[in-house]
């Protein structure tokens, strides 16, 4: 009796066993459909949410080029296309005819029109160039040396960014004045060359590299000087070709210096503004006189596009 108690009692653990095995692979499977099927959802959440970003970041990019495509199609729109309404966004018959009314125009001025493109072009470059010097070396100090009050120049140097030069235009002026610099090509520059946002990109840019390069230039014996120019400013080319193309374009189109001061100093675009303004010019012009002021900032981009986009993808990083 006592042995057959004992098989019926390990027959009853060997079914028990064999229950809690069952319930152990359904538990198991059922853990493994879970996790393929949360695996299935993330994956097609995360590419949902990558199409959702592409078309959003598509539409973005539609939005933005669509002024520059409208410049261009309404410059080579006739007459008889430029006032049909509702506007169509393609042309029928293209023309050049309003970039030669344009430069028609500019012709028939009293001062010769060639003297218009030498001035952008001298006032563009010169203020380029000594818009980078200043911001480098400038940039230098800021963020490598701690000298008294670095951080209150670079605290003025933020706070400055929320004035445009609408807002000093006239403090800027009466500085001129004061300095005898009136009608004179320097009264176009300076002020341009006197901007914070180069200031602020270069020292952002500059504030990532290592300081122990620095020590090591310094214990090789090199001054402040030599450091800046020698082994910070070949490694910022990216940060400088970004600087050349902001401050290119900002320069280019100057237009608010130039009209108080005598018609031999203003530049191409503030006399393209005014033939576009005037009572004999068409509507085409307007876009025409656009499309011939974007070309030289549209070449300079194109040229250092990579570099920008180096820069723009660096500038959060810090070592």
């Amino acid at each position: 009796m006592a042995s057959d108690k004992r098989l019926t009692a390990e027959k009853q653990a060997a079914i028990q066993e064999k229950k809690l095995r069952k319930l152990r692979r359904r538990k198991v499977n059922i853990s493994t459909v879970h996790v393929k099927k949360s695996k299935g959802k993330h994956i097609n959440s995360s590419l949902g949410g990558d199409i959702a970003i592409f078309i959003l970041l598509a539409l973005l990019g539609i939005f933005m080029l669509f002024p520059l495509y409208y410049s261009i199609i309404q410059s080579f729109k006739p007459i008889s296309e430029l006032f049909v309404f509702p506007p169509k966004l393609y042309v029928i018959a293209p023309t050049t005819e309003n970039f030669s009314n344009l430069f028609k125009a500019a012709g028939n001025l009293w001062v010769p029109f060639s003297r218009y493109v030498f001035n952008s072009v001298f006032i563009t470059v010169v203020i380029t160039i000594m818009h980078v010097f200043v911001c480098c070396c400038c940039a230098y100090c800021l963020s490598k040396c701690r000298f008294p009050g670095y951080k209150f120049f670079n605290q003025l140097i933020v706070t400055s960014l929320l004035f445009t030069s609408t807002a000093t235009g006239i403090m800027q002026f009466v500085v001129m004045a004061k300095m005898g610099m009136i009608n004179t090509y320097w009264a176009l520059i300076l002020p341009n060359v006197a901007t914070s946002m180069g200031l602020y990109l270069m020292r952002q840019s500059m504030s990532t590299i290592n300081d122990s390069i620095i020590d090591a230039a310094k214990v090789d014996g090199a001054g402040v000087f030599r450091t800046c120019w020698q082994v910070v400013i070949p490694n910022q080319k990216p940060a400088i070709a970004t600087l050349i193309i902001f401050v290119f374009q900002s320069a280019w189109n100057v237009q608010g210096g130039a009209l108080v001061y005598q018609e031999n100093l203003k530049t191409l675009p503030t006399i393209m503004s005014q033939i576009a303004a005037s009572g004999i010019a068409r509507q085409g012009i307007i876009y025409a006189s656009a499309v011939v002021l974007m070309i030289p900032p549209l070449v300079i981009f194109l040229i250092a596009q990579s570099n920008v986009m180096e820069t723009m993808a660096n500038s959060g990083m810090k070592d």
